[in-house]
């Protein structure tokens, strides 16, 4: 009776904990105090839950440096009081941080269970669809619904999270796992093709947000994942996914009533309705064929170069350093004020050239320990070049590097080195993993490019998929891989006819 109780409350704590992203987008994505404090007391109240009820606790190297590096890093913010320009800044970002360890304990306590581990990547993805299908859904059916707009979002897509960029990170990490999703040969069919269905509107929501850096990340996600999931079924699966991506951009691209709510409540109507039709038609048509693969594709590995993983990392790390120098000198001189269509998607003007100037004069004051959590906006308003307001840096490393110094620098290096250790061994786990290894991939390659830390909805999502990597991680999941004979997911290898749902090897199970 005690253990089924327990059971009982470890999977009430981790199913609150993986709603908890989409639930906090409708607050705008937890970018304000009230909401975001909510929030931290909802993931420690989990890990608190997970303690009472006996969760093993998550041991090992990656856990000490991910786990470790966050708190320290947590509470270098919360020390960084005593010399920020503002102390209420700093304990906001404080706040923020602990948010983040809260949620990286609690995933990593409670999503080793086997019920919880399978339903971490679709409920992850279906969070991402839900929060794109309403955004666009007054685009689609503007008679009906009224949402409200901003003005500097110029047409695009903004709600619930107010912020169009952060819009376009969360549709480029649901693209990525509804890709992991559709080309999983451990997944039942209809899931598969559910999937592939889904990629419709996250397509038309990733791109009536006109970001630059959620198309990259996009990218950089889906290479990490054929990286990660080197077979045929995940390269066909994801195939399938961006195909429908790319026919609902394409359907929706001449209709600017639709891309970007302009012109008469009656041609918006009509316009809508194409559009809606022609994204259903597309959604059914990449379920059926996603079905018909998922019944008829035989398994077998895909032969890629040695040592793949570094060769994606440097391509990746290479495209976005290209990036910064090209559009470094399309906006030298010239104003960077775009408009908000389709024209952004090609130039690599922007202004955060200059917030990225002002985060490396402000490091060069204090190297060692920074200028202060929050500090960045004080120095912005002393050395800005455009008559622009800005809060933050619009990159997570540099805004670190600017405001907690080298040693700020050095706890988050070392959180993200004990996350991409865990995605390692978890890989030797289940092939499960590759999902939520190539989800965080896509966040942190637009971390560099945006204030995704200080829009929790977006970086929670991140967070419970590192936090379910290290519940991987813990020893008894490992020995136990070794025991079956299945280091790297070798059952899941084995050239076989995928004709339905196979016994998964994850965690607990």
């Amino acid at each position: 009776m005690a253990g089924g109780w327990r059971r009982g409350a470890l999977i009430a704590a981790g199913s609150a904990l993986l709603a908890g992203p989409t639930a906090l987008a409708f607050f705008s994505g937890g970018y304000f105090e009230g909401p975001r404090v909510w929030a931290g007391a909802g993931a420690w109240a989990c890990v608190v839950v997970a303690l009472v009820a006996g969760a093993p606790l998550p041991r090992g190297r990656e856990a000490l440096l991910a786990i470790g590096g966050l708190g320290l890093l947590a509470g270098w913010t919360l020390l960084s009081i005593l010399w920020a320009p503002i102390a209420g800044d700093a304990y906001a970002a404080a706040q923020i941080a602990m948010l983040y360890l809260g949620a990286l304990i609690a995933a990593a306590l409670l999503l080793g269970d086997r019920t919880l581990s399978r339903g971490v990547e679709p409920v992850l993805a279906a969070g991402t669809v839900i929060v794109i299908c309403y955004g666009i859904s007054e685009r689609l059916l503007p008679g009906v619904l009224h949402f409200a707009r901003s003005v500097s979002a110029q047409g695009r897509l903004e709600q619930p999270l107010t912020y169009w960029n952060a819009m376009g990170a969360v549709a480029a990490i649901g693209l990525v796992l509804c890709g992991a999703l559709a080309g999983s040969a451990d997944r039942p069919p209809v899931l598969r093709s559910l999937a592939a269905a889904a990629a419709a509107p996250m397509g038309l929501g990733l791109y009536v947000s006109f970001s630059r850096g959620a198309l990259f990340a996009c990218v950089a996600g889906l290479v990490a994942l054929i990286v990660a999931a080197p077979r045929r079924e995940q390269l066909i699966g994801g195939g399938v996914v961006v195909l429908a991506a790319a026919l609902a951009a394409i359907a929706a691209a001449p209709s600017h009533a639709v891309t970007g709510m302009a012109g008469s409540l009656a041609v918006r109507e009509r316009e809508g309705a194409i559009t809606l039709g022609a994204l259903v038609v597309i959604a059914l048509a990449a379920g059926a064929l996603a079905l018909r693969v998922a019944r008829r594709t035989r398994s077998a590995r895909l032969r890629l170069p040695r040592h793949a993983g570094w060769i994606a990392t440097a391509l990746v790390a290479v495209g976005l350093a290209l990036a910064i120098v090209v559009g470094a000198n399309e906006t030298s001189g010239v104003s960077s004020q775009l408009g908000g269509g389709a024209t952004r998607l090609a130039t690599l003007q922007s202004n955060r050239y200059d917030y990225w100037s002002v985060a490396l004069r402000a490091f060069a004051t204090s190297p060692l320990k920074g200028v202060g959590a929050g500090g960045w906006s004080v120095y912005w308003l002393r050395w800005r070049t455009v008559s622009e307001a800005a809060q933050d840096t619009h990159s997570l490393e540099l805004q670190t590097l600017a405001e907690l110094g080298v040693i700020g620098v050095a706890l988050l290096a070392s959180a993200l080195a004990g996350v991409a250790l865990a995605a390692r061994r978890a890989l030797t786990v289940t092939p499960a993993a590759a999902g939520l290894i190539a989800a965080v991939v896509a966040y942190l390659a637009h971390s560099p490019l945006d204030w995704d830390w200080q829009m929790p909805a977006v970086t929670l999502t991140a967070v419970i998929a590192a936090g379910s990597l290290l519940a991987w991680c813990r020893p008894e999941q490992v020995e136990g891989a070794a025991v079956r004979g299945d280091p790297g997911g070798a059952s899941a290898q084995r050239p076989a006819r995928a004709t339905g749902p196979r016994r998964s090897a994850a965690p607990g199970g």
